[in-house]
């Protein structure tokens, strides 16, 4: 961990140097940092984005659940989010953990019940955990003080909002002035330091991969899609073909980093719910720049993070998604 840092920091102060052990050679400046002898008034770095900023970021990082279902689409606030995981809920059906820190939208949703496994994500960013209804197994783990929480069980019409362009379970709502309010209320804490993910900002390229697509089940409506845009540089996403934007301000949403990891998953109940080990490791690939590289992740403080050999691998600046897997025959690429 003190070796991301590190990184970060001699990127700000010094320009930098990329991984000694994988390139020998110097590193690129991260994306907007100033060139030598040029100034700027931006000195700090998202954490979760490896964004410059004129100012230092102290908000704390909100997680929210976020429904997936296809009478949920499109959803509101997922291109704001600086990271999100997408995880299999009941069926084939996913669902979103967006996490948000650098930016914040105006309202966010549809919101979604919780499930253990999107908290103990939640909980690697020591985030606010938003949701609408739990499991069993959360209802536990919340209600014995896992994280801060607020619950649209109890704030249903006040706090969370119900739309009227669609039907319950997929018409919740929150928005941003009111998860503030909420947690003002309850005691929360809404300024932390967070550490750092790892950015560096020459990392060592893959195969070239423009698309990829992920096969949550046969089901058009449970594929996934990414495709890299060049003068973007960064990649759309596409449900079952759809492309994947805003609700309410029709802003596509556009990533720098897709991470898919592989973790075995297996049936807890009667009702399809899941069982997932996020702690174990495993293999994964990594989308960065229109290239793939085949990657492990591990567990680090609850964050999933991609190593190569054993050596960690930098994100590039922007925003990620992470896609956790039953098994990586389901992720074709060219």
């Amino acid at each position: 961990m003190k070796r991301w840092i590190l990184a970060i920091i001699s990127v700000l102060l010094f320009g930098g140097c990329a991984k000694q052990e994988q390139t020998q050679q110097p590193n690129a400046p991260v994306e907007g940092t100033p060139k030598q002898g040029e100034s700027t008034p931006q000195a700090f770095v998202f954490p979760l984005t490896g964004k410059l900023t004129e100012t230092k970021p102290t908000h704390r990082a909100v997680a929210v659940m976020i429904n997936n279902h296809p009478k949920a689409r499109p959803q509101s606030g997922l291109p704001k989010a600086d990271i999100v995981y997408e995880v299999l809920a009941e069926g084939d059906l996913t669902r979103f953990l967006a996490i948000f820190q650098s930016e914040f939208p105006e309202k966010v949703g549809p919101v979604r019940s919780a499930r253990d496994y999107y908290i103990e994500l939640s909980k690697g960013f020591d985030a606010l955990y938003i949701c609408h209804g739990w499991s069993p197994e959360a209802k536990q783990m919340l209600e014995s003080g896992a994280a801060d929480y607020l619950n649209g069980l109890f704030y249903d019409g006040t706090l969370f909002k119900r739309a009227s362009f669609r039907k319950a379970p997929h018409n919740s709502y929150i928005t941003f002035a009111n998860i503030e309010k909420g947690a003002t209320e309850k005691g929360y804490a809404l300024q932390e330091e967070i550490e750092p993910l790892p950015f560096f900002a020459n990392e060592r390229q893959g195969q070239p991969a423009q698309q990829l697509e992920i096969a949550y089940s046969r089901q058009a409506y449970a594929h996934v899609q990414y495709k890299y845009i060049p003068e973007k540089k960064g990649y759309f996403r596409y449900s079952a073909g759809e492309q994947t934007v805003d609700y309410d301000t029709h802003e596509p949403v556009l990533v720098q980093n897709v991470f898919v990891v592989a973790a075995k998953h297996t049936m807890s109940d009667s009702y399809g719910r899941r069982d997932i080990d996020l702690t174990s490791g495993g293999n994964g690939y990594l989308f960065q720049n229109g290239t793939v590289r085949a990657v492990e992740w591990k567990n680090v403080n609850g964050r999933l993070l991609p190593y190569e050999n054993g050596v960690p691998v930098g994100f590039v600046p922007g925003k990620t998604w992470i896609n956790i897997v039953p098994q990586l025959d389901i992720v074709q690429y060219h």
